[in-house]
């Protein structure tokens, strides 16, 4: 029996009824309710689907089948999982995988034993252990962009906090979401925004890290834009907008394209083979290859990047109001900016073939690459970390000469051979330039342990260019500016490696001493709880480390700083051979 069936049951209605015309008339007003409230769900409106539902709840018995399903959606979306399970198994809802039943059960069983942290308008739910050292930054990063979107698009989520769920894996991440392991595999998807909720892989799961604080804006976009529009936004429109303002909650909006992203543009464009807005829907994600999805992502981020250059936020949000009122994509475009559709095509590829592309560079997968499908063997928590040979470290290197050089280099730097290691870098590097991290870094590592301080910063900074946000490359330069007492540009630096590798102990242990050294007191206390979340060593083991480390910076021979997880003490600081200790 239907849900609707069990309804017309439970209301007693049939044509021999004496109220029959009474009791149809209730039927159709809770069935007009019910049907709002699944609008309202669909539309991402939990507060307005509450409203109804309460409505209904005061004219039916509590037992009837179509109001536990609502009452368990509700649940479900207001995060009440418990609540959920119980509603929807009352209302006899398959447990199948991809109902709400098992949507229900399955987010429950992963976030039950979860740590709660909470902010003005958020609350971080994440799995107990490392995870918590991202607790502050999460939340600051939320507020942040909270502030930003209430200033750009002009709209707050209404409600409750909203809530952020950490999965470990992309396993979990399928388990709480709609999109099947295989599809999050293969198209890099780290993060989703569905169910009034925001859900993010923890960056241990991914193999070297990524844009993690980033991630968590761009999905509270899309929620926002979903909200605001009342889930009236088509693809093309929500990734453009989502893509260009993630980087709004550390400043400007637009920062976010990479290099290489840009580069593929500019190829795609020469080529004209650019992908036309119309097929990028139902998702960018399902275009036929990786390419073409990196393509699309570009091609709307410029999108936006115009309507925002010639119209401002203004005109951002005019867009979005267009679609809610009802207008088609097009449409609410013409009418935010004033011009006909084809004009409005042909004025953006325009704007496109203006950018100054990185032409020299390489096109690149930026895809996210999860550990466990990582080439190679991936280093977990708690493995001996130092200065093991590994020549792997340049497959990447298409050259061979170039990966001849390096190989060579690496050689001669682990039988302690430094001046001659450089040499052979330098070689290596004058053939590929900043084009590969793991070149520029070895190169640079030497060029520290023979004090050539300028060179080793010029090359760190050449390969930021092309890599921007390269965790390891940002705290080799975070090294250089301690060792020189810059404490501001040191703090940058190695805050920059924190935001796509928050779990490396090295970016606390100096940002203990950074803080301090810059009166922050409350931030250091901050980084000196994280470093021992991440060491497990005792908090005036962490101050005893944090002051070895600035001691040995200032040599710079790099203190060795424990693995993520270790019981160790704090160990006594290495030969002035190996600055890359944990790196």
């Amino acid at each position: 029996m239907n849900r609707w069936g069990a309804l017309v049951l439970a209301l007693g209605l049939c044509a021999a009824t004496p109220a029959f015309a009474q009791e149809s008339s209730l039927k159709d007003e809770v069935k007009t309710r019910l049907g709002q409230v699944e609008s309202a769900l669909d539309d991402w409106d939990v507060p307005g689907a509450r409203r109804e539902l309460s409505e209904v709840e005061a004219l039916i018995p509590a037992d009837v089948e179509p109001l536990k399903y609502y009452q368990g959606r509700v649940a479900f979306e207001e995060g009440r999982y418990d609540d959920a399970v119980g509603l929807l198994q009352g209302a006899n809802i398959e447990d199948k995988p991809g109902s709400y039943l098992r949507l229900a059960k399955d987010t429950r069983d992963i976030v039950k034993n979860h740590q709660r942290a909470e902010s003005e308008h958020f609350i971080f739910l994440y799995p107990k252990g490392k995870e918590a050292v991202l607790v502050p930054y999460a939340l600051e990063t939320l507020e942040g962009i909270h502030r930003a979107m209430a200033e750009d698009l002009g709209w707050t989520p209404p409600g409750g906090k909203i809530r952020v769920e950490v999965v470990n894996n992309a396993r979990e991440l399928a388990k709480v979401s709609t999109l099947t392991e295989k599809q999050i595999r293969t198209t890099g998807t780290i993060a989703i925004c569905k169910f009034n909720k925001l859900m993010v892989t923890s960056p241990k799961a991914v193999a070297q890290g990524y844009d993690w604080q980033d991630t968590l804006a761009h999905e509270y976009i899309h929620l926002v834009v979903s909200q605001m529009s009342r889930n009236t936004v088509p693809i093309w429109l929500h990734e453009g907008l989502a893509k260009f303002l993630e980087s709004r909650w550390r400043g400007k909006a637009g920062l976010a394209m990479t290099p290489s992203t840009q580069a593929l543009l500019g190829k795609r464009v020469k080529a004209d083979k650019l992908i036309p807005f119309e097929k990028m829907h139902p998702s960018i994600a399902l275009l036929p290859t990786a390419e073409d999805a990196a393509t699309a992502f570009a091609e709307v981020f410029y999108a936006i990047d115009y309507v925002h250059q010639s119209k401002g936020a203004a005109g951002l949000r005019a867009v979005v109001q267009g679609l809610k009122a009802g207008q088609s994509d097009k449409k609410a475009v013409e009418t935010a900016m004033g011009m006909p559709f084809g004009l409005f095509e042909k004025a953006w590829l325009s704007h496109i073939k203006k950018q100054p592309f990185p032409m020299e560079l390489v096109p690149r997968d930026d895809r996210v690459v999860l550990k466990e499908d990582a080439k190679g063997k991936v280093k977990e928590d708690g493995e001996k970390k130092g200065r093991e040979i590994s020549f792997g470290d340049f497959n990447e290197v298409q050259e061979v000469p170039a990966r001849k050089f390096a190989h060579l280099g690496e050689l001669l730097r682990e039988r302690n051979r430094v001046k001659a290691a450089a040499e052979e870098y330098a070689k290596a590097h004058k053939l590929v330039g900043d084009k590969y991290e793991s070149v520029s870094n070895k190169y640079a590592l030497t060029l520290l342990e023979l004090k050539r301080l300028d060179e080793a910063e010029s090359v760190l900074r050449g390969s930021l260019r092309v890599h921007p946000g390269a965790p390891a490359t940002n705290v080799h330069l975070g090294r250089i500016l301690l060792h020189r007492k810059d404490y501001p540009k040191s703090k940058t630096a190695y805050l920059e490696a924190l935001a796509s590798d928050p779990f490396d102990p090295e970016i606390h242990v100096a940002l203990t001493r950074i803080h301090g050294a810059l009166g922050e007191a409350e931030l250091a206390s901050r980084a000196k709880t994280a470093t021992a979340v991440l060491t497990g060593l005792k908090p005036e083991e962490v101050e005893e480390l944090a002051r070895r480390f600035l001691q040995e910076e200032a040599e710079l021979s790099g203190t060795s700083v424990p693995a993520s997880g270790s019981d160790s003490k704090p160990p006594v600081a290495p030969a002035a051979s190996a600055p890359d200790a944990g790196r």
